[in-house]
């Protein structure tokens, strides 16, 4: 009997803590809304940080470091400059969704500095299997640990800087 009355006196505390639970999944319901992305300016030679893909590719990349911001949306915006092997020069700023693993490319840069809007700018998967994939690279060495959005552009750079080293458990 002693049993049952203690039981009894803990299920208001269970039903508090379920009720808890509800207003935070429920808060947790909102829809997503993105902000709107403002063009950085055109990338200049001091604040490129090269960044490895893979030695599968002879491309070289990088990330203006000036561009990189982190917005209330939890999206990571950064302009990403491409250096193909064969000489050719690539510019894109770019967003990246670490909770869904999705990516944008908002704009591509022109020769003259300039920046040309994308036509087609919905968000995609990140191909997490490619090995020529520079998206592929940042979301899991440099902006997204385990799904975790860097918290601020000052983080992200450091990581770039000093990428994290997977461990290898074998």
């Amino acid at each position: 009997m002693k049993i049952l009355s203690v039981l009894l006196l803990c299920l208001p505390l269970a039903v508090h803590a379920e009720w808890g639970q509800f207003d935070f999944d429920y808060a947790n319901e909102r829809p997503w809304v993105e902000l709107a992305a403002q063009l950085p300016a055109t990338p200049i030679a001091e604040n490129l940080i090269e960044f490895n893909v893979s030695s599968a590719t002879r491309n070289r990349h990088y990330i203006d470091a000036a561009s990189i911001s982190v917005g209330e949306d939890q999206v990571v915006r950064y302009t990403v400059v491409i250096d193909a092997a064969g000489g050719a020069r690539n510019v894109l700023f770019e967003g990246m969704r670490c909770v869904t693993s999705e990516h944008r490319t908002y704009a591509y840069g022109q020769p003259d500095g300039s920046w040309t809007r994308a036509r087609k700018s919905g968000w995609e998967s990140i191909k997490l299997r490619s090995l020529l994939s520079h998206r592929k690279a940042l979301f899991e060495d440099h902006f997204c640990f385990n799904g975790i959005t860097v918290k601020d552009a000052r983080e992200a750079v450091f990581y770039l800087r000093n990428p994290r080293q997977s461990v290898d458990f074998h």
